[in-house]
């Protein structure tokens, strides 16, 4: 079992399909849930999550495949076990669950992707969207090229078939994923050392749930968006964005992409490292608070 926020209750509640999440939630008021990115689980909201149960319910989940929530086998390219659809679906299960048919969201990362289909196929439900530190998955994949792009190796290697990403990650789990949580942190002392173990142990155990999650953005989460994108479906909810300035890095408008996407948006480019929740804990509550009031 992976570390616990302090003062949350836990459950295990469904999702879609029979997949069972762990689930922590505490507060009262208008709901919020909160998703976590890679490499981590729901404890990467600790801070933020306490913050905002002074006047909200607060639920945060680990997402399928991650954590102590079911990490179901997903089959070769196309499979929708891991497509953010199918996340998303979680999503809105668990806040029903929790008797929630309506709620803002935020996500961190591949939690974002997932907000944000959640957004795109059940506007009903999401009343508010934050995206933390994410493009969309079909802008993501278009402003990758050339010698740039191998800031995003990982979303390359585990693009690739079922076998050779699994191997050769699992060989050296801890190396790999210590990787991204040493690189990314603009503060490292954000990320206290039993914290870190804590996701370095929850990755080691979710190495093919986690590489079937990146597989499905090269393949059938590319899919879902060009359909949207075809149709002209636009988020119908506020939204704020905060990212670090990959874009002067990259070369591309991170604004610009997300405003079409979303035509109501609060777009932030912050001094943060990746890791914003952990970071700026106090910065990121009062943003989401501010969009809450939109």
């Amino acid at each position: 079992m992976t570390a616990r926020i302090p003062s949350f209750e836990y459950a295990t509640l469904p999702g879609s399909g029979g997949v069972r999440l762990n689930v922590a939630y505490a507060g009262s008021g208008r709901p919020i849930v909160l998703l976590h990115g890679f490499p981590q689980t729901h404890l990467m909201w600790r801070h933020v999550a306490g913050d905002l149960a002074a006047d909200h319910t607060v639920i945060v989940p680990d997402l399928r495949g991650y954590g102590d929530s079911d990490k179901p086998l997903a089959g070769a390219s196309g499979d929708t076990t891991y497509a953010k659809r199918t996340m998303a679906a979680d999503v809105v299960a668990v806040a029903q669950a929790l008797g929630h048919d309506r709620f803002a969201l935020a996500g961190h990362d591949r939690g974002a992707l997932v907000a944000f289909r959640a957004g795109l196929d059940h506007p009903a439900a999401v009343s508010h969207l934050a995206c933390l530190d994410v493009l969309p998955t079909l802008d993501m994949w278009d402003v990758m090229h050339g010698t740039t792009a191998a800031v995003g190796f990982h979303l390359y290697l585990m693009a690739q078939p079922p076998g050779l990403p699994e191997q050769l990650i699992e060989a050296s789990a801890d190396a790999f994923f210590g990787h991204f949580l040493d690189l990314w942190a603009g503060r490292p002392d954000a990320i206290p050392a039993q914290v870190r173990q804590a996701y370095l142990d929850a990755c080691r155990a979710a190495v093919p749930s986690i590489v079937a999650d990146y597989r499905a953005s090269a393949t059938v989460d590319v899919e879902h968006d060009l359909a949207d994108q075809a149709a002209g479906t636009h988020l119908r909810m506020p939204v704020t964005v905060l990212q670090q300035d990959w874009g002067a890095a990259l070369g591309f408008d991170a604004a610009a992409r997300w405003r079409a996407w979303a035509p109501d948006l609060d777009h932030r480019t912050v001094a943060y490292g990746h890791f914003m929740a952990e970071e700026a804990p106090g910065e990121i509550a009062s943003i989401l608070r501010e969009l809450l009031a939109r």
